[in-house]
């Protein structure tokens, strides 16, 4: 069981060294806080259309944390790695609306749902379309700012 629980976080680990990679690379192009933001949409979908056998299944980590127990530390693992990217949301939308962080924190929490719910549809229909057009849609949404 020891051995299965860490090929589990190994796996966790990986995942999301892999997606940070994919958005190092995004951001190190993006030239102001609103391609940073959505240089963090960017990089689910590079991720979504990389050469998956069966096609994109959704969120590795979400998929993994579905299959483990209430409680189980790879859980954390994977909500660290939602609450990272949140924060990375956050933290690009402070730098845009400077001296209104409330406003920032809320709109990093709808993108990130946004995001998440587009990676959910993007699964079940095994591609990147919903990631590209929720992306089309936070780019409205900064524009409004």
């Amino acid at each position: 069981m020891a051995a299965a629980i860490y090929l589990v976080h190994a796996y966790l680990e990986a995942r999301h060294a892999e997606w940070l990679a994919l958005y190092r690379r995004r951001l190190e192009r993006a030239a102001d806080p609103r391609e940073r933001v959505l240089a963090v949409f960017d990089a689910y979908a590079d991720h979504a259309t990389l050469a998956y056998e069966h096609g994109f299944r959704g969120c590795g980590l979400l998929n993994a944390a579905a299959e483990l127990p209430s409680g189980e530390p790879g859980r954390a693992v994977v909500r660290g790695h939602k609450e990272e990217v949140e924060g990375l949301l956050a933290g690009h939308l402070e730098d845009l609306l400077r001296g209104h962080p409330d406003q920032a924190r809320a709109m990093a929490e709808h993108l990130s749902f946004l995001l998440e719910g587009a990676v959910a549809r993007a699964g079940l229909e095994g591609g990147h379309a919903r990631l590209r057009h929720a992306r089309e849609i936070a780019s409205g949404l900064l524009e409004a700012l």
